[in-house]
């Protein structure tokens, strides 16, 4: 299943590699989307995108707070999240006077730079992570573990590498091949977090064809071998896990690593894996907070936003437009209610495509796990975006009689990557909720919070389309110069500096 969603998402960002090395732009794939389609594509785009991520930061600052509870319950998760939020908010306290107007740094009110070395280091134990997860699946599997137990690829034979989900036989196994490919769409993802930062990116040009890179091999080693390990650790009907699950489990503790591992007698390891997923739920809060501000960013300088939102910070950063990402983001004191959890429920959902689960429970206690196995419908209408914007993109580049091969960047496989991924994100799109449908299953709240973002877009579109009398753009009026000579510009003059640290050298070379 993660194989044939990663097939998708690797065409996304062979799509996005060449549309925003070609113009790296702030808020690129929102902004293209206006100029290459339709000014009206790019404002439900963009606002698509805004509500996505600006709505993921509550659930990521709640996660934060679930998985530090994997220890201990005696801190208040009040207290939890508002650490949390200030960790976010809070860089360093300048050697300054009260009444400072710099008293208080904010980590994303600077540059990309500052947001970009934040990253690099918590993406760094992200790296470590799964490579330290897949490297314990190869020696246990093997006997070596405490048990002294070999078992391979045992549990892909009992009970089977396939189970019924609500039905039983054939039907049910698809279903459950289905929901696992549901999964995945929201699990990886990763060309619009990297184009997000385009605009404040160094020589660009040269930086984002190796960070896109960059999302290949890690679709292609991390998540698929990361699936494998999950599937050799532990069967599907393990007591443990399913109890877990339907329990609401904190933390790691619903992990089919940590599964193993308790399995297995080892009693070290699943603390050390939920400390460095703690890390991990820290990073993609903060990557949230960056792309939900520099897409309303990018809306306001189109002129689809309030201009308050293109203020910017002497370092080029939108401050108004971080600012209101971090008022969004006081709703994760919600969690602290359990009453109050199911009204943010309601919030995940408006960004989500389903809420059942073959572990489902109501009890707004347990939103968080089941946040945890939801896709976004968001998230796939900005995928499919990206995809028509580049086949349009391409058109233009035919129409105007422009040699895509004298690019800075070329794409592979085109037009069939940008056809292929918009054809599978698109359906993917309206299949996610598809469990409402079923016998038994229907839920008329959950059917509309499953499909307002999908049905919220094409309202955006045309509302915008109607009043603004925008046009639909044939190809050989799509402007494909505007912004290119200060980009061209910047690149003549640009002079490169030495990598900051050996790690960086490091994955410099390795991703070239």
């Amino acid at each position: 299943m993660t194989f044939f969603r990663c097939t998708f998402i690797l065409c996304v960002t062979n799509c996005m590699a060449e549309l925003v090395t070609y113009l790296p732009i702030s808020s690129p794939f929102i902004r293209l989307a206006g100029r290459y389609v339709d000014e009206a594509f790019g404002v439900a785009a963009g606002y698509n995108f805004f509500v996505f991520e600006a709505m993921l930061v509550p659930f990521e600052i709640v996660a934060c707070n679930v998985i530090i509870h994997f220890w201990s319950d005696i801190v208040p998760a009040g207290g939890i999240i508002a650490i949390v939020i200030v960790c976010y908010a809070y860089d360093r306290f300048p050697a300054s006077v009260a009444g400072d107007a710099d008293l208080i740094s904010l980590l994303n009110l600077f540059a990309v730079q500052w947001y970009g070395e934040s990253e690099f280091w918590l993406a760094l134990g992200k790296v470590l992570l799964i490579v330290g997860l897949i490297i314990y699946t190869f020696i246990v599997m093997l006997g070596g573990n405490p048990l002294g137990d070999r078992f391979g690829f045992r549990y892909w034979k009992s009970p089977g590498a396939f189970t019924e989900l609500y039905y039983d036989g054939a039907l049910g196994r698809f279903l459950g091949f289905l929901q696992c490919l549901i999964q995945a769409s929201f699990t990886i993802a990763g060309p619009d977090y990297v184009s997000m930062a385009a605009g404040e990116a160094e020589n660009p040009r040269v930086v984002l064809p190796k960070a896109y890179k960059a999302v290949f091999y890690r679709l292609t080693s991390f998540f698929m071998l990361g699936s494998l390990a999950v599937g050799i650790l532990v069967p599907y009907n393990d007591p443990e896990l399913t109890e877990a699950f339907s329990s609401g489990k904190p933390g790691a503790a619903a992990s089919p690593y940590v599964v193993s591992m308790n399995r297995l007698r080892i009693h070290v390891l699943p603390h050390i894996v939920n400390a460095m997923v703690l890390g991990s739920a820290f990073s993609a809060g903060n990557s949230y907070v960056y792309c939900a501000s520099r897409s309303l960013f990018g809306l306001a300088l189109e002129g689809k936003a309030p201009r308050i939102f293109t203020r910017c910070t002497r370092n080029g950063v939108p401050i108004y437009c971080v600012l209101i990402v971090l008022v969004i983001s006081l709703l994760s004191f919600l969690q602290v209610s359990n009453s109050a959890s199911v009204v943010l429920s309601w919030f995940v959902n408006l960004v989500s495509s389903i809420r059942l689960s073959p572990f489902e429970q109501t009890d707004g206690q347990k939103w968080l796990t089941e946040w945890a196995r939801q896709v976004t419908a968001s998230q796939l209408i900005n995928f499919s975006v990206m995809a028509f914007t580049f086949i349009k993109f391409k058109k233009a580049l035919e129409a105007q009689g422009i040699d895509r091969n004298q690019l800075p960047y070329k794409s592979w496989w085109q037009p069939f990557s940008a056809y292929y991924a918009l054809t599978g994100c698109f359906i993917m799109t309206f299949v996610g909720g598809y469990p409402v449908f079923l016998s038994g299953y229907w839920d008329l709240p959950t059917f509309f919070f499953s499909y307002t973002m999908i049905g919220v877009f094409p309202v955006l579109f045309l509302g915008w389309k109607l009043v603004k009398k925008t046009k639909w753009l044939k190809p050989h009026e799509v402007d494909l110069r505007k912004d290119l000579d200060e980009i061209e510009e910047y690149e003549r003059n640009y002079v490169p500096r030495p990598p900051k640290n050996a790690f960086v050298k490091y994955f410099d070379k390795v991703f070239s």
